[in-house]
């Protein structure tokens, strides 16, 4: 079959307003569900990062109380200690886009710290959307599109209608009143169209080639969505 390729934070921390480093990384759920669904039909994954820099798990991705109990937390664990090609990124700079069927962005904060940012990824994004590949992304790896800016400086995904972590549910996480800016926000200012859905429930956004989810929830059944595209 074709290969996948993952697009995973390369950062540990997420800088708040006052300075301080929250401890984050890709949020484990939102990396395994489209894994095994991707696996399971028969495709291949490749992961690159930034700098191609073995990604780090936000730990906190991997508690019973985010996964609805042990049972299910093991589980993830378990799985995401299969994920063996996490080990063993690509730089993202060195990715070739013809070699790729789809590609798929993971959340967690820590896009928010570094793929927000990185013109590298922004290049890679805008070549996926206008080479009409499937491209999914889910909950904080939206961030990753405020760096696909166009040579006249307007966003690649300007106009399109997107799913992405909301401002209601980063006041529950807690994260509001703290992070530098919030998501819905910027994509916003940026022109892109944000689909708001309940917060925590699966809501899952299709916009041509782009495939995007809004929180943890959504990263199964974008997965199952994706692979329509690539039937």
């Amino acid at each position: 079959m074709s290969k996948i390729l993952f697009v995973v934070t390369g950062a540990d921390h997420w800088t708040l307003a006052d300075g301080t480093k929250h401890p984050t990384g890709f949020w484990a759920e939102e990396a395994v569900a489209p894994y095994q669904a991707f696996k399971a039909a028969g495709h291949e994954i490749v992961v690159a990062t930034p700098g191609g820099v073995v990604p780090a798990v936000d730990r906190g991705s991997l508690a019973p109380e985010v996964n609805g109990g042990q049972e299910n937390a093991d589980r993830i664990a378990e799985a995401l200690a299969g994920f063996g090609e996490l080990r063993s990124p690509l730089k993202i700079e060195d990715v070739d886009l013809d070699d790729y069927a789809a590609v798929f962005y993971p959340g967690g904060h820590g896009p928010m710290e570094d793929l927000a940012v990185d013109a590298d990824s922004g290049r890679l994004l805008t070549l996926a959307l206008e080479s009409g590949k499937p491209l999914g992304v889910v909950c904080h790896a939206p961030a990753a599109m405020l760096a696909a800016t166009r040579a006249d400086g307007t966003n690649a995904f300007a106009g399109y209608e997107v799913a992405a972590f909301t401002n209601a549910e980063e006041t529950q996480a807690g994260f509001a009143d703290k992070a530098k800016w919030l998501l819905q926000d910027r994509l916003t200012e940026a022109g892109v169209n944000v689909r708001v859905g309940e917060p925590w429930v699966p809501n899952v956004v299709v916009d041509r080639n782009l495939v995007t989810g809004q929180n943890p929830a959504s990263s199964a059944p974008l997965a199952v969505e994706l692979l329509t595209k690539l039937a």
